[in-house]
């Protein structure tokens, strides 16, 4: 039986280097086949972490917030126009904010074109199917027919987690493949079904096919820390989708809440995922329950974790002698490390 191995089981060799400053390496990176990024870092398409506040401060910063699919067709478009007309991003010209990616989420079945086709209307330039099995036979009917009525639209198809998977999505027309399978933070794929594939096992098998198609990898799910962002990118990934590490923030969407009595109180925000009872009751459905929900501590503005995040890519490319992400993947090298060598890397003094 084949080994797989996930974030906790690798760590990254440090190389020889001759960078001058952390502050020169250029952290951009391709998000579909025609759109790039600055910084490679993209928030998830779920409705307690991307509406229209994530998706501005993400533009700002040069990544990219996807706006879920959980709300009806004419609020999720116009969250894209009033993201298509924010004042804030005037400053780019007309060929830069052509290559600003404007993102939304849709689903497979029902309505799914009509959504597409609207969110389009008003400003969309990349689509993201967004179910949780991607190989599968109506994702690709999707790409197709959202590739051939919107002949200008990037889509990006997910989740999978096989090299078979991926071929066959890029075969379909796919301009970005999502990675990952059962290892959200509070998904309960695994647990309930007993599906799922570590996630470096599942980016290195799927890289490897995307590659021979030109196609760019966003690696989704099983990020605990800023290092595993960076051993994300470091397993062949362009770029890392982000949800339980940017939850609790002032701009995902939901009330802050006050748990406690004064002046002991201490404010929270729910996060929750896309197949929890408590996100599909608020839809109308509760069959297939595959994720749970969790009250996080609120963290107050996301630019704090977003430039931690950033300075911990730049430090792990100095570290492999890397300027960019394209050397990065050429150089590096990861190592399996035993459950001692894992335990060994956390700040084991607090713990004594």
């Amino acid at each position: 039986m084949r080994k797989a191995l996930t974030y906790d089981d690798v760590n990254i060799v440090p190389k020889y280097s001759e960078l001058g400053s952390r502050s020169d390496i250029n952290t951009s990176t391709r998000f579909t086949k025609k759109i790039n990024l600055n910084i490679p870092i993209v928030t998830s398409p779920m409705d307690t972490v991307t509406e229209y506040d994530m998706a501005l401060e993400m533009m700002e910063w040069g990544g990219v917030g996807i706006i879920h699919r959980f709300m009806s067709i004419e609020k999720q478009s116009n969250i894209i126009l009033k993201l298509h007309k924010a004042e804030m991003v005037s400053h780019w010209t007309d060929e830069e904010w052509n290559k600003i990616p404007r993102c939304a989420a849709i689903g497979v079945t029902g309505d799914y074109l009509e959504r597409a086709q609207e969110l389009v209307n008003n400003g969309c330039n990349v689509i993201v199917i967004d179910v949780a099995h991607g190989h599968h036979k109506l994702v690709g009917e999707a790409i197709e027919k959202i590739k051939t009525k919107l002949e200008t639209i990037e889509v990006i198809a997910g989740s999978v987690a096989t090299g078979e998977a991926c071929e066959y999505l890029c075969e379909k027309g796919a301009d970005s493949i999502r990675v990952g399978i059962g290892n959200g933070s509070l998904c309960e794929t695994r647990i309930r079904t007993g599906v799922g594939i570590p996630q470096v096992t599942a980016l290195i098998d799927c890289v490897s096919v995307a590659d021979t198609y030109s196609t760019p990898v966003i690696a989704d799910g099983g990020v605990r820390n800023i290092g595993d962002v960076c051993k994300g990118l470091a397993s062949g990934a362009d770029s890392i989708m982000l949800g339980s590490l940017l939850s609790g923030t002032k701009e995902t969407p939901g009330t802050i809440e006050k748990i406690g009595e004064w002046p002991n109180e201490m404010l929270h925000k729910k996060y929750r995922g896309s197949a929890s009872l408590d996100s599909k009751h608020d839809r109308g459905d509760n069959k297939n329950v595959e994720g749970n929900h969790k009250v996080i501590p609120y963290k107050g503005k996301v630019k704090r974790i977003i430039q931690d995040i950033q300075e911990g890519i730049r430090s792990s490319f100095s570290y492999v002698g890397a300027n960019d992400i394209s050397e990065y993947h050429s150089k590096v090298e990861l190592i399996e490390v035993t459950r001692a060598g894992n335990l060994e890397g956390k700040p084991h003094l607090l713990n004594s």
